[in-house]
């Protein structure tokens, strides 16, 4: 009798992509399964780009056929699928203040995320300076700072999704003038950081595979 082989869920990823490393990080915590297809942004796959026509990552398909384009979507699935009590400490939501979270995770995805691709990307014949785009984000910086003089982390002294869900976007920004950032006035932030850059979840979600071709597939 041939055996059946339980297809996995399919995640389309590009690897340095913050969107995508929450949603790896994310996955992994929940000891989801999943194959994992290495798209090039300037080369996307049809395969993909069938499923999710707006064709940026992450990209998740579910068995069933359900399509998660959206990374907070892909979060809430995981973390609710798996850890479906409030009380299981391993429930990231579970230590989430709704309110504040959500405002904090939109406020990083919106008027953040403007300011950070700003301080990132050299613009020819812009008058403004880095240390401007820099000036720019420090608000959201300065927010979070705040919130680590109370906690261990964002929301409380347990890890929660708000944390996740923000951590790859402050890894980008402290990448872009790493000495200003080691001397900035935000040491929390910077502990946090380095926790979170340190942690197994992270390293084991930037594990670098080769670019997915049609015939191949990778399983995590």
């Amino acid at each position: 009798m041939t055996e059946l082989v339980q297809q996995l869920p399919i995640l389309y990823s590009f690897r340095r992509c913050p969107y995508a490393i929450r949603a790896r990080m994310t996955l992994l915590h929940c000891s989801i399964p999943f194959e994992l297809r290495e798209v090039l942004l300037a080369n996307k796959p049809r395969s993909m780009l069938l499923v999710s026509p707006k064709g940026t990552v992450p990209v998740l398909v579910l068995n069933d056929g359900t399509v998660l384009d959206q990374s907070l979507d892909i979060m809430h699935w995981a973390i609710n699928s798996t850890y479906p009590s409030a009380s299981d400490p391993n429930n990231w939501m579970a230590a989430e203040i709704p309110t504040i979270g959500r405002r904090l995770i939109e406020a990083n995805d919106t008027e953040f995320k403007r300011a950070l691709d700003a301080y990132k990307y050299e613009k020819p014949g812009d008058t403004r300076s880095l240390s401007d785009y820099r000036t720019d984000a420090e608000w959201f910086l300065v927010g979070l700072e705040d919130r680590l003089e109370y906690n261990r982390f964002l929301m409380a002294d347990r890890i929660s999704l708000v944390d996740i869900a923000i951590f790859p976007f402050i890894r980008q920004f402290a990448g872009v003038d790493p000495n200003w950032f080691d001397q900035s006035p935000y040491a929390k932030l910077r502990g946090w950081l380095a926790h979170l850059l340190q942690s197994d979840l992270f390293l084991g979600s930037m594990t670098k595979h080769p670019v997915w071709r049609p015939d191949e597939s990778i399983r995590n």
